[in-house]
């Protein structure tokens, strides 16, 4: 199994595996990664030619500098051929909807294992991101998001959640499905992404930068996009700001040379700073340079 690196996708934007010119239009964007859909944004009587060609639109996408992530379809027999045709060097990450428990999580694990043997690609290749879409799998969320080193991610799939709980999308009905979320994630030790509201919301681009700045004090790392109008605000919302970044540098300056002089604490810029808070700042500078990685690798990708 290939080693986890650090999930540093903050906005990943769906494109339908059945549109060149969505795809070219999202190709234009500054999205982490391109989420070809299978699923929700592609017709019954398209499913099969969109799986037909996504291997073509996925390496199309890389090659213009983009990680590329899919989200397939349920049930199983579905499921199952999305895998075989997704499974490749350019695709780094599948999306899974209406996940109910770890097993399920397990089963298209050992699926996965079989294609990248055949396809050449290590094991482990082929990250998974769960969706919780419904009662059962709220239920279950700790068992999914430690099911399997696969899994670098987790999220609430609003819509579909609210008809399972029969619920309004809304904060008052998400929020507290999505702290769980976030917190199941924290003790697996993958990323949560997402929001509390729909993401379906993006003719407001004001109140969908608000959300989402919510959700990254919440602790999200991350977030789905449907419009590329959500992608700026998105990668905004999940990205250090200079300032902070800044500061965090100063911090722990200032309290590893007072470590080093024997002291546990320090005051910096007027506060008490103790072992948590240089670990918050330690977090701000991981997720930074995360980042400035991945852009890096972009921008030669581009070159």
């Amino acid at each position: 199994m290939t080693t986890a690196t650090p999930f540093s996708w903050r906005s990943m934007l769906f494109v339908p595996a059945s549109s060149d010119r969505f795809l070219e239009s999202a190709l234009k964007r500054p999205t982490d990664a391109i989420q070809l859909d299978l699923e929700d944004s592609v017709a019954p009587d398209l499913k099969e030619s969109a799986r037909a060609r996504i291997g073509e639109l996925a390496d199309r996408a890389t090659a213009a500098g983009y990680d590329v992530i899919v989200r397939i379809n349920r049930p199983w027999r579905m499921m199952v051929r999305d895998i075989e045709a997704c499974v490749r060097q350019s695709v780094k990450a599948l999306t899974l909807p209406k996940v109910p428990d770890g097993s399920f999580i397990r089963a298209v694990a050992e699926i996965l294992d079989e294609c990248e043997l055949e396809a050449g690609l290590p094991r482990g290749h082929t990250r998974l991101i769960a969706m919780v879409e419904d009662a059962e799998g709220l239920h279950n969320m700790d068992g999914i998001a430690q099911a399997h080193p696969r899994v670098c991610a987790m999220i609430i799939g609003a819509e579909d959640l609210a008809v399972s709980l029969r619920m309004a999308v809304d904060p008052d009905g998400l929020y507290i499905p999505n702290v769980m979320a976030v917190a199941a994630c924290r003790r697996a030790g993958i990323a949560p992404i997402g929001f509390v509201g729909s993401v379906a919301d993006f003719a407001d681009k004001e109140k969908f930068r608000e959300t989402v700045q919510r959700a990254a004090r919440l602790g999200f790392e991350g977030a789905f996009c449907i419009h590329p109008s959500q992608v700026e605000a998105t990668n905004e919302a999940f990205s250090p700001p200079e300032a902070s970044v800044t500061r965090a540098r100063a911090l722990l300056e200032t309290f590893d040379a007072e470590c080093k002089a024997g002291r546990a604490a320090c005051t910096f810029e007027g506060r008490m700073v103790d072992a948590p808070v240089a670990m918050q700042a330690r977090l701000i500078l991981e997720r930074h340079n995360a980042l400035e990685s991945m852009l890096a690798r972009r921008a030669k990708a581009k070159a």
